[in-house]
Parts: C-alpha cells; sequence; structure tokens
C-alpha cells in the first residue's frame, strides 16, 4: 500500500523553476561533487587548528614506577684505598617511584607564527574553491535547465510541423478527389508528413535526455517528472558593457581569488621558512613527587630555553630555493588566469551580442516564411500553382522555426557564459529565464 501511495504521488510532475533547481543543486545534500569541495574547508580549518596549536601550552602528566639496581662500578665510582671499609659496588634492589606534570610553552616562534598566517589563508584558498565549484554547479544546472527548455520547444515545433504536414496531406487529397490534384501530390505531401514524424521522434528522445541530465546535476530523482514553470529569454535583455563585465570578473571571480590567496599561501611558506634562521624562545617546568612509594618529596623544575639554528646541511636552502620557485609559479598562473579571464569575457559578450543580432534575423525570417506558406496555401487551393511550391515552403518554414529557436537557445547560453565569465552566476540565476 505505502508503495502504491509513494507511485502515485511521483506520478504528479513536480513544479521547478531555475532558481529551485539551483537551490536543490546547492543544497547541502545537492550535488555530490560539491559536497567533495565542500567538505576540504573542514580540512582546511582542521589544518589551521594544528598550527594555532604551536602557540599553546604543551601539558603532560606522568606516572612511573621502578625497581632498580645499579653496577656503580661501570658509572666510575670505585672505593678509595687506605680505608679500613670499602663501598659497595653493587647497589639495590630499590624503588623510585615519580608522580609529575609537565608543561612547555612557545615564547618567540617567527617560523611558527607565519606557518599559522599562512593555514589561516589555505582555509580562504578551500573557501574560494568551494564558491568556485558552486558557481561551477550553478552554471551546470542552467545550462541543463536552458536545453531542457529548448528540447520542449523543439518538440513543440516538430508537433506543430506534423499539425501543418497533415493538413496539408488532407489539402492534396480533396484537391485530387475534386480533380484539380493529382497523386504524386498526395504523395509528395505525405512523404513531408513522415519526415516531420521522424523529426518528432526525435525531439521527444531529446527531451528525455536532457531531462535526464538535469535531473542528475540536481540530484532530483530519475524517475520524477518535471514541470518547468520558466521559460528561455526571448532576446530582451540589455546587453553589460567590457568595461563593468572586466571589472565584474576581476573582483568577483572565485577562482582568481583562490588563485591569489595560494600565491600568498605560497609567500607566506618562503617567509616561513626563511624564518628558520632566527632564534627561537620556549619555557618548560615540571612539578611532581618523588621517592621509594613511602616517602615521597616534592620537586620542580622551571627554565627558558633558547634554540639559534647554526647548520643544517643546507637542507633549509634547498627548501626556501623550491618554495621561491613554487611562489614564481603561482604568479605566473594567477598572470595567466587574468589573460584567460579576460578573453572569456571577450568571448562571452562577442557570443551574446552575435546571438541578439541572430534572434532579429531569425524572428524576421519566421515572419516571412509564414507569410510564403500562407501565399503558397491560397495559391495551391485556387489552382494556379502545384504542390511543389507548397512543399518547399512548408520545408522553409520548418528550418525558419529551426532558427529561431536555435538563436533564442544560444542567446541563453551566451548570458550564462556572460555570468559564468564575470563570476556572478549565483545573483544573475534568477535573471537567466522569465515566467
Amino acid at each position: 500500500m505505502t508503495i502504491l501511495l509513494l507511485a502515485l504521488l511521483a506520478a504528479d510532475p513536480l513544479p521547478l523553476s531555475l532558481p529551485k533547481a539551483v537551490e536543490l543543486a546547492t543544497a547541502p545534500t545537492g550535488n555530490l561533487r560539491l559536497q567533495i569541495v565542500r567538505s576540504t574547508i573542514e580540512q582546511a580549518e582542521a589544518r589551521r587548528r594544528m598550527a594555532f596549536g604551536a602557540f599553546l601550552p604543551n601539558l603532560e602528566g606522568s606516572a612511573n614506577a621502578s625497581n632498580q639496581t645499579r653496577n656503580l662500578a661501570a658509572f666510575g665510582f670505585t672505593s678509595p684505598t687506605g680505608l679500613p671499609f670499602a663501598f659497595p659496588s653493587f647497589v639495590g634492589p630499590f624503588t623510585v617511584v615519580d608522580f609529575r606534570a609537565s608543561a612547555t610553552q612557545s615564547i618567540l616562534d617567527l617560523s611558527a607564527i607565519q606557518r599559522y598566517q599562512a593555514s589561516k589563508l589555505q582555509r580562504e584558498v578551500a573557501s574560494a574553491e568551494a564558491r568556485n565549484a558552486a558557481e561551477l554547479t550553478i552554471q551546470h544546472v542552467a545550462r541543463a535547465y536552458v536545453l531542457v527548455l529548448k528540447a520542449e520547444a523543439t518538440l513543440d515545433t516538430a508537433k506543430a510541423n506534423v499539425h501543418l504536414a497533415n493538413r496539408l496531406v488532407q489539402l492534396a487529397e480533396s484537391q485530387k478527389r475534386a480533380g484539380s490534384g493529382t497523386g504524386i501530390e498526395v504523395t509528395r505531401s505525405k512523404v513531408q508528413l513522415q519526415n516531420e514524424t521522424q523529426r518528432q521522434l526525435v525531439a521527444e528522445n531529446d527531451l528525455e535526455n536532457a531531462t535526464l541530465d538535469l535531473k542528475r546535476v540536481t540530484g532530483i530523482d530519475y524517475a520524477q517528472p518535471l514541470q518547468l514553470t520558466d521559460r528561455m529569454n526571448d532576446g530582451s535583455a540589455t546587453l553589460p558593457s567590457l568595461e563593468t563585465s572586466l571589472e565584474s570578473a576581476l573582483s568577483e571571480r572565485p577562482d582568481l581569488l583562490a588563485q591569489q590567496r595560494r600565491q600568498d599561501v605560497s609567500q607566506m611558506n618562503l617567509r616561513s621558512i626563511s624564518s628558520e634562521r632566527f632564534p627561537t624562545l620556549a619555557a618548560a617546568g615540571d612539578y611532581g613527587t618523588i621517592g621509594n612509594g613511602t616517602n615521597l618529596v616534592p620537586t620542580r623544575s622551571i627554565g627558558v630555553g633558547m634554540r639559534v639554528p647554526i647548520f643544517d646541511g643546507g637542507r633549509r636552502d634547498a627548501r626556501k630555493a623550491e618554495a621561491g620557485v613554487v611562489l614564481r609559479q603561482e604568479r605566473l598562473r594567477a598572470d595567466d588566469l587574468k589573460r584567460q579571464i579576460e578573453l572569456e569575457v571577450r568571448n562571452s559578450l562577442n557570443s551574446l551580442k552575435s546571438a541578439k543580432a541572430q534572434i532579429e534575423t531569425a524572428r524576421l525570417g519566421l515572419e516571412l516564411a509564414e507569410n510564403e506558406l500562407a501565399q503558397a496555401q491560397r495559391r495551391t487551393e485556387a489552382g494556379v500553382a502545384s504542390s511543389v511550391e507548397l512543399t518547399d515552403a512548408q520545408t522553409r518554414l520548418a528550418r525558419a522555426r529551426d532558427n529561431n529557436l536555435a538563436a533564442l537557445y544560444l542567446f541563453n547560453l551566451a548570458r550564462i557564459d556572460v555570468a559564468a565569465a564575470t563570476g556572478t552566476m549565483e545573483q544573475a540565476v534568477k535573471g537567466m529565464a522569465r515566467q
């Protein structure tokens, strides 16, 4: 009974807008790849806490009990000659019990300070990478959503073409019965009907595949029917300027921010290695009781120590040279990424302008094709034109519809590319589609 109820509930289509699809994909339990990237923030935070631990006291306790014997002669203790008695060379067995608490505290360690600063920057890198992964996820969702919209529109266009082909078949058959048409004209119209029917079957399969891909990126169950509530933008959106887009990209792109933070981390690591040449100060102390188990005496020690590096076989210089190379590499990557971002912004804006122009051209072509078909149908019905003219007009109308749909699809894809290139996918997704 429960399974049947669930099946009935699943049969109802799920209304899905583009913002809702993005919300599902970016939820904590949404896209699996995004969850993996987000887990790196926790990993970076754990490393930051570990680096911070170098500045906190290190406390430990110990309890030792031992029963010992000692050979004093082995340590060089011998009885002086000329004495009427001799010291024993063998001592024991005796018991030693020691209960003690120890503490160490770093006072000054420049290298540890810079390692901690690098760990904080590494957490910012992880956060920027997680944001970049979210932007990519939103981009994939938007592309998948628009592809489903295109597939739905393609199927609607195919159905309209099939409906038109059916009407023209009926027209050819009626003209044949009236004696004003021929059998070849009926056959020609039926061939066109079969062609349009095949295109409808292909469109249905494309829609099913596009819907499955949308469910995958959003985490929706594959068996759940969907009903998309948004439609593709009709090309009325205003085009952003190049200067504004470049400024937004250089300030908002999370991948650029992550790369800049990696460069800062490399710089801090280089400073940390260089700071290992400086002395470090640390305090240490312990307090406890020691004795034979029945008579325990409190003892303590406290002191401050300085460690001065002198020579480590050249290992520090080698690590410093390697860190310097890594820093130069990160700087080159940052410069290359900036150029890549500028290229992506320029290309996406060019594609957006081209798609907008294509929409205007495609709309005019669609109007002309519809007018041509209407004239060809009137001429055929009046008997002053053959079915060839009507079939040609029908084919050109189908092509014009496809061109108009392709232009709308390219325009919406270009808008997604512009938002992705400028790092504003999360803000722009609400305007990607219209109700």
